[in-house]
Order: structure tokens, then sequence, then C-alpha cells
């Protein structure tokens, strides 16, 4: 947990606190909007939690970080409850797994617990309260990689569950050129009836999404939504490898029906196929506009 004599300034009196090690990756903002918000281009505590809800949900925040940035004054006694609360459900079998990682900046990570074999999407911190919970809810089978930075403790994963992994190619590094899969070309893979993964270069050379049911898009740093723009966006001042070719990989998507957009940063989106669909191609003509 955070050092009490490092707490920031900014953080309102009482229990809770954001400590100076945050490194300014929005979780706990957006999973703790009623406690967490930005101060000084860092997060800070700008309401202690009322009620068993909103305390809750700081806890999952706390638990998150990926920093340990995040501490409270007294130890806290429902510490376990949170702990148990993870990975939390999103809809129909699909779960945030919390437990974020510095290694990935904070990115989320994915459960989806399945018939044919559950998967992790993308990695989460190594942490045995999760890995104990994901045990209970049948394991991992598979462990799909979105892109090369949000691989995280992929390959503990690995060894604990017996998962195969899947990387796109082009993102291979010293890390993870041991994965089992390597998915390569730039056509749509259908890893099952139900598993789609579409290959959308820009962000890195070798991203790629995942489209679970045809409602469920898995996006990792590639879509997200925007509460500043509210619409949702694409990353320019982190695009690593070509915003042009970011910008076509975009128009890639709109032939797909999905409702669901669960990015690795970001916030989540979630609304019908049509609405879906106007707000992707806005994100398309916005990226027009972006330099």
């Amino acid at each position: 947990m955070a050092n009490l004599k490092q707490k920031r300034p900014q953080n309102v009196a009482g229990d809770f606190f954001v400590d100076s090690t945050c490194i300014d990756c929005d979780t706990c903002r957006w999973m703790a909007p009623s406690v967490f918000n930005r101060q000084d281009e860092q997060s800070a505590v700008y309401h202690q939690p009322e009620d068993q809800r909103e305390r809750q949900q700081a806890l999952q925040a706390l638990l998150a970080c990926p920093t340990a940035s995040i501490g409270t004054v007294e130890k806290p006694k429902d510490i376990k409850q949170a702990q148990d609360s993870f990975p939390i459900p999103i809809a129909d079998g699909v779960y945030h797994c919390g437990y974020h990682s510095e290694d990935s900046f904070g990115a989320a990570s994915y459960f989806i617990q399945r018939s044919q074999g559950n998967i992790l999407v993308d990695s989460p911190r190594f942490s045995p309260p999760l890995v104990k919970q994901l045990e209970k809810m049948g394991g991992v089978d598979f462990m799909y990689l979105t892109h090369q930075d949000d691989v995280a403790d992929h390959r503990k994963y690995h060894d604990h569950f017996g998962c195969d992994r899947t990387l796109h190619e082009d993102d291979i590094s010293p890390d993870t050129d041991d994965v089992e899969i390597k998915l390569t070309g730039t056509e749509p893979i259908e890893l099952a009836p139900d598993l789609l993964v579409i290959p959308v270069p820009g962000h890195t050379k070798g991203h790629t999404v995942l489209l679970y049911q045809n409602q469920f898009l898995f996006t990792g740093d590639h879509l997200a939504w925007s509460d500043q723009h509210q619409h949702l966006i694409a990353f320019r001042h982190v695009c690593w490898y070509s915003w042009l070719e970011l910008q076509q990989s975009m128009k890639k998507l709109t032939p797909y029906h999905f409702e669901w957009v669960l990015p690795g940063h970001g916030r989540r989106y979630h609304a019908d196929a049509e609405t879906m669909q106007q707000q992707l191609q806005t994100c398309i003509n916005w990226m027009a506009t972006v330099e």
C-alpha cells in the first residue's frame, strides 16, 4: 500500500489517500470515479467514500493500482472482501481482472469464462488473490495478447495454468518469443466460432483486437472511450508505429457487430450496435482531423 509520509496534499482529509508515486494511469479514476479524480497530473482523493458501494470501489481501485499508490490511514478490515470481488463481472461471462501491472502502465486485462475454455485477455499482475479466484472459476485455458505493450506477467500465468498464448508475430520481442501461437498477416483469424482476431496495425505494427460473440470487442490500445472528447478515440500521442495505418485499421472494424469496447487504456464503452457504429464513424472522422 501507499506511504502516508508521501501523501499528496491534494487529497481531502479522511481514510483513503493517494501518494506521490502515482503514475497517472487513470485506473482508480474510472474504477471509483466518485472518490478519485486528477489533480496536477496525478490522481487524488477528492471525496471520501460515504457508503459501502463507494468504499468497495475505492478498495478495488487500491488493489488494482499498478504502483500501490493508494492507501488508507487505518488498516482496512474488509480488504479480503474486496480481494474476493475480483474478477469483477462486466456482462455475460466477461470480467475485469483488476490487479493492473506497472509493466503495462496500468492497462486493464479481462477474463472470459466460457464452456469451450476460459480466456485471459492481456495480462494482469500475477497476484495470488486473483490467481486463487481464477482457479475457482475454472482456470485459464488460453491467453490472448492484443499487442506487445500489455503482456506484463504473461509467462507466470502460462507457467501456472499451462495456457497457450497468442500474439501477432510483428509484436514478438525477446520477452514473448516463446509464445505458443504466433499470428501472421493482416486478415481476420477465426480462433473459434465465437472468437475472431482482427489485425489492426497502427498503435504497434502487430496490434490485434478480439471480437467475442459479436458483442465484446477487446481493443487493447487501439480504441477507447474518452470522457474529454465524449466519443470513441484512438491515441495519437502514443501511436508507436503509424497513425496513417491506424486510421485505415479503424475502418476495418465497421463491418462488425459489437456492443462493448473493452480497452487496455482509456474507458470502456457500451451501446447498442447501431449507436456503436455511429460512434465508430465519429472516431474515424475525428482521426482524419488529427495530425
